[in-house]
């Protein structure tokens, strides 16, 4: 497969950082540092503009690394590239330490992950079919 991608940047075109990586590291376009305050979010530019196959989305996450150790993540995650869509990657972040938290010009602040999916026929019924477990949800399970 392949993902064609214009780069409005100058920074490195996405990249796995390692072997069997399932995500490959996007970085911010900003042409200055950019400083989230306490539960602040911003759209943060990327310079990038993909085209993807029909049948597959690009999943916008968060970097681990960024949410442990600074409280940076990704607001609506997975954020979803639709094949169709030709604007630039924004990426929702947003600061959830209690402590500000600068972004650096060409910083990696989120990964991508491509993925398949479906579009299924969606039909209307007047019932679904029983399961043992029905209509058990949020924490019907227990603890332990």
């Amino acid at each position: 497969m392949t993902i064609k991608i214009i780069n409005k940047s100058n920074n490195p075109l996405p990249r796995y950082e390692s072997a069997q990586a399932a995500g490959m590291d996007i970085r911010c376009h900003i042409s200055e540092a950019v400083t989230l305050q306490p539960m602040e979010r911003k759209l943060i530019p990327t310079g990038l503009f993909i085209e993807l196959p029909q049948g597959y989305e690009a999943q916008i996450r968060p970097r681990s690394g960024l949410a442990l150790k600074r409280g940076l993540t990704v607001l609506n995650t997975p954020g979803t590239i639709d094949a169709d869509y030709r604007g630039e990657v924004g990426v929702i972040l947003i600061n959830l330490s209690g402590e500000p938290q600068t972004i650096e010009p060409g910083e990696r602040i989120c990964q991508m992950v491509i993925a398949r999916h479906e579009s299924p026929e969606v039909i209307e019924v007047n019932e679904l079919s029983e399961t043992e477990r029905g209509a058990g949800g949020f924490g019907h399970s227990g603890r332990k």
